[in-house]
């Protein structure tokens, strides 16, 4: 196609959450995939992706080379300054490059070629597709890799429990108080089955509340990995090698994610959620996906995967076009 390159482009900001969903996507197009970390600068970063006018001048003229001509053939953001890029690329492509966004917009979805909105968004329109969860790269060849990169977790004993912890979030709290309830629930079920537990901070976890489950754990199988001081992110071998998972209720990746192992999942709640989460939170239990943290579950469960449907439909219109 004139004017267009045969690749595919994943526009992201800075944060993880936005770029693992853009590049799952992305890799499973059968392009070859370049990331782009676009920042746009202000005004533009003010209103975005709302004020489009002004085209590359958005971007620090540094940054200007990388979004430049020849245009890919797809185009995939997530988050709202990749959604301005991927809005101006429509245009900017005459038409010619497919422009996928991830996530509401907060603008009329008729502006990109296809949204993807999680169902919780409550989004529609004849171009909006909306999978229950987040995207994500999670399938049995994923956590087969995982098992590899981690081979010293099958030493461990079982029942092998992965632990997620997010981060508090507008209107919920993740703090110390909620950290002791957690490891107490942890410590009381280890106590009657035995086992290990991983447990894995993310960048929003509060130094408090990792400190309140190393001290709590000290004794227990498994590790407590807060990051790179830590050694290597064994985030996949966790996935990979857990019989059940526990996940702080604040993250729709890190829920969806845990769903896609096939295992059974199980959070604590112990306040109200925002009301989207609250509605994302209600689909995953209405599936049997969802459990509380000493409910009784299956010890597996069918894996929530949803990219490679998500990734065939998009291939099919744009096959389409």
């Amino acid at each position: 196609m004139p004017g267009v390159r045969e690749e595919c482009w994943a526009i992201t900001d800075a944060s993880a959450g936005n770029q693992r969903q853009a590049l799952a996507l992305a890799e499973m197009m059968g392009l070859p995939v370049r990331h782009l970390l676009l920042e746009p600068r202000a005004p533009w970063s003010w209103l975005a992706p709302r004020f489009a006018l002004g085209g590359r001048l958005a971007l620090p003229a540094a940054h200007r080379g990388l979004f430049a001509p020849p245009w890919p053939r797809l185009a995939i953001g997530c988050g709202r300054a990749a959604a301005l890029f991927t809005r101006m690329l429509r245009r900017l492509s005459h038409g010619q490059c497919h422009t996928v966004q991830i996530l509401d917009p907060r603008i009329d979805p008729a502006h990109w070629d296809t949204v993807i909105a999680p169902r919780h968004d409550q989004l529609g329109g004849p171009n909006v597709l909306t999978p229950l969860g987040s995207l994500n790269p999670v399938d049995e060849d994923w956590l087969a890799d995982g098992r590899d990169a981690c081979p010293g977790f099958e030493a461990l004993p079982q029942p092998r429990v992965g632990v997620l912890l997010g981060g508090p979030r507008k209107q919920l709290a993740l703090d110390a108080g909620y950290a002791h309830e957690l490891a107490t629930h942890l410590l009381g079920r280890h106590g009657r089955e035995g086992g290990s537990l991983l447990v894995l901070a993310s960048r929003r976890t509060p130094p408090d509340v990792l400190d309140i489950f190393r001290r709590a754990l000290t004794d227990v199988p498994g590790l407590v990995w807060s990051g790179p001081d830590d050694g290597r992110n064994p985030y996949p071998g966790v996935l990979g090698w857990a019989d059940r998972l526990v996940v702080t209720p604040d993250s729709v990746n890190m829920l969806s994610e845990a769903c896609a192992v096939g295992c059974a999942v199980h959070t604590l709640v112990n306040a109200a959620l925002p009301d989207k989460l609250a509605r994302f939170h209600h689909a995953l239990r209405e599936r049997g996906l969802l459990h509380e943290l000493d409910a009784a579950a299956p010890v597996r469960q069918p894996p929530l995967r949803e990219t490679a449907a998500i990734a065939a439909e998009l291939q099919r219109r744009m096959a389409g076009r």
